[in-house]
């Protein structure tokens, strides 16, 4: 192997996937940073209303280049499309060469594919700054079926945070759904309740995102403030976390 190749390889390629497809729920196209700690990622969805937050730190990788910092922008279609051969206990190793990355999955054979690294046009995003007044963690699959059920009988959703119990409920004329989880029920992690907090959320992304998430993360955080950007944090392993924020719908 060519050493002056900045190469990035993660053991487990099936895992980097799902994180891949838990990002292109929002985006098509997406520029991925490499900086001396760890890879980034953040993007905005076409209609502005929700951005994911990816940051997997240098630890989880098994090579990780020494570069200062490292842009390439990839077409996520063209990627997932590649990603749907990864076997079970495949690696995967990313080769990034002037204006393109060789992307290998190494497993009992070793399968490659060059992707042009794309221009993504992209302003840098800060961070929302809200003040949540609530936080909840949960365990991640109790909140995708929760979204779920409500996905079933609307296309919106309400969390509602008391000091109780964090409450996800959805209502139309097909009918309604509650989902309830006490402060001290045993699926719930962490309950901090500063004060009330209420918001009501479009399903359209919320039903994606948490069930892709929830595939690569046992656990989400749920911070909420009323009418104010929800933000969904799941912790991936290593210490990496993929995060959302998505914005409310308001009356």
């Amino acid at each position: 192997m060519d050493m002056s190749k900045p190469v990035l390889t993660y053991m487990d390629a099936k895992e980097f996937a799902y994180i891949v497809d838990s990002i292109a729920v929002l985006v098509e196209e997406a520029s991925f940073v490499v900086r001396g700690d760890g890879l980034y990622l953040r993007a905005l969805d076409a209609s502005r209303t929700a951005m994911v937050d990816l940051i997997m730190p240098k630890e989880a990788f098994e090579e990780f280049p020494e570069v200062d910092e490292l842009r390439f922008g990839l077409n996520l279609k063209d990627l997932k499309k590649l990603l749907r051969r990864v076997k079970k206990g495949d690696k995967i190793s990313m080769e990034f060469e002037e204006g393109r990355l060789r992307i290998k999955l190494v497993g009992k054979s070793v399968r490659s594919i060059t992707l042009p690294s794309i221009e993504v046009v992209g302003e840098e995003l800060p961070t929302p700054k809200v003040v949540y007044t609530a936080m909840v963690k949960t365990a991640s699959d109790i909140l995708a079926s929760a979204i779920k059920d409500a996905d079933a009988v609307a296309d919106e959703v309400k969390f509602d945070a008391t000091e109780e119990a964090f409450v996800i409920s959805a209502t139309s004329d097909k009918g309604e759904v509650e989902v309830r989880l006490e402060k001290n029920s045993e699926l719930v992690y962490e309950f901090d309740v500063k004060e009330p907090a209420s918001a009501r959320f479009s399903l359209e992304y919320l039903v994606d995102i948490v069930s892709r998430s929830s595939k690569i993360s046992d656990i989400v955080t749920v911070e909420l403030a009323t009418a104010k950007p929800v933000h969904l944090t799941f912790d991936i392993p290593a210490g990496g976390r993929i995060a959302y924020f998505v914005a409310p719908r308001v009356e």
